[in-house]
């Protein structure tokens, strides 16, 4: 995201968080920022503004570990009481989002050997910091960093995520940049992992339709799923009836996961797009980015005694069947030498006054 040199930036350390209690590292405006660590060791910071909060893991990928706003908590429920350091994000499954990517991503077939949607989740990174500023939006609170990925004959980019809330709203600005810094072309997948909470009886708009072209079940059954023959007879049935799961009012159609492809979503007219999660108490969730910078869309719901998930929009360079499947359907971006790609959503919470005028907007983009 854009800065200016009339913004202040407050550099991060490892140390700065204390090993017990907390640590208010900045209070700016609206924002109040505090430092702490999960019984992990696990550095955490929490952004406050006038309606809630986000938490952000710093040097952990830079996944948004938690976000709440105006006491409606957004994120997924889980069996992690907090974030643990591992190989991969199965490990540490609980965040409300994080960077899937960039190298490999996905569910790993059988011919692949990459983690679960890659590197970058649980990746260490090399810097952190806090950035105070005033956009078009107003004024916000910024958390930033990069990670440097260097392999010898191989791979070699900087990752520049960042997260950014502004004082009065519920909705988060999330982006990753990569830049290739190798001689080489370098292939890129790349996933906003965006988690919302289950919540029965919601109802999501988009602008497409729930034909079986328009949002496509996936048959190709990954393999930590077993499916038994009435989760095949479900899938058969979706394929042909996708709008069964326009309104999350059957809880028990999603154990195991199911997951979706959503195709040809419309545009307003500064060639963005928006889906809106409507809750039963009319607030909602929302998702919006340009398809130009993601080409896919997957949505994947799951709801059984250790997950409970509605990532009913998660904008993406490829669908997440691993490398080799995605490579085969030419899903796989190349990055030239020295070229920078980036990745801008904007995510989060509608209150029960904001939501009426998202979908009402979500309907204009309608094609169907």
């Amino acid at each position: 995201m854009s800065a200016s040199e009339n913004d202040t930036v407050v550099h991060l350390s490892p140390d700065l968080f204390p090993d017990r209690g907390e640590r208010v590292l900045a209070t700016h405006g609206a924002f109040t920022v505090t430092a702490f660590r999960f019984p992990s060791s696990v550095e955490g910071l929490r952004i406050e503004n006038a309606r809630g909060q986000v938490t952000v893991l710093p040097y952990l990928g830079q996944m948004v570990w938690d976000a709440v706003f105006d006491g409606r908590r957004l994120t997924m429920g889980n069996v992690f009481p907090y974030p643990r350091r591992g190989s991969s994000i199965l490990e540490t499954y609980g965040a409300f989002a994080y960077h899937a990517g960039v190298l490999r991503n996905g569910t790993p077939g059988p011919a692949d050997d990459h983690p679960l949607h890659g590197e970058m989740p649980v990746a260490a990174m090399d810097s952190a910091h806090i950035r105070f500023g005033e956009d078009d939006r107003g004024a916000f609170a910024e958390v930033g960093g990069h990670v440097e990925h260097v392999m010898g004959f191989g791979p070699h980019y900087v990752a520049r995520p960042c997260v950014r809330l502004h004082a009065e709203s519920g909705l988060i600005h999330v982006e990753m940049a990569v830049k290739n810094l190798s001689a080489h072309p370098m292939e890129l997948m790349y996933m906003l992992h965006a988690n919302f909470d289950f919540i029965a009886g919601a109802e999501i708009h988009q602008p497409t339709g729930f034909s079986p072209e328009s949002t496509v079940v996936r048959k190709a059954i990954p393999g930590h799923v077993t499916p038994s023959p009435a989760f095949k007879a479900l899938l058969e049935d979706l394929a042909i009836n996708p709008a069964r799961m326009r309104r999350l009012d059957e809880p028990e159609l999603y154990s195991p996961e199911q997951v979706f492809y959503l195709r040809d979503l419309g545009r307003d007219q500064t060639g963005r797009t928006r889906l809106v999660m409507e809750l039963p108490e009319g607030d909602g969730f929302s998702v919006s980015y340009d398809p130009a910078d993601f080409p896919h869309c997957v949505r994947w719901i799951l709801n059984d005694g250790d997950a409970q998930v509605a990532a009913f929009a998660l904008p993406s360079t490829c669908e997440p069947e691993g490398y080799t499947a995605e490579k085969a359907k030419g899903h796989v971006r190349m990055l030239s030498p020295g070229e920078t790609a980036r990745f801008p959503v904007t995510l989060g919470y509608l209150s029960a006054q904001e939501a009426p005028a998202a979908i009402s907007d979500v309907n204009d983009m309608s094609k169907d």
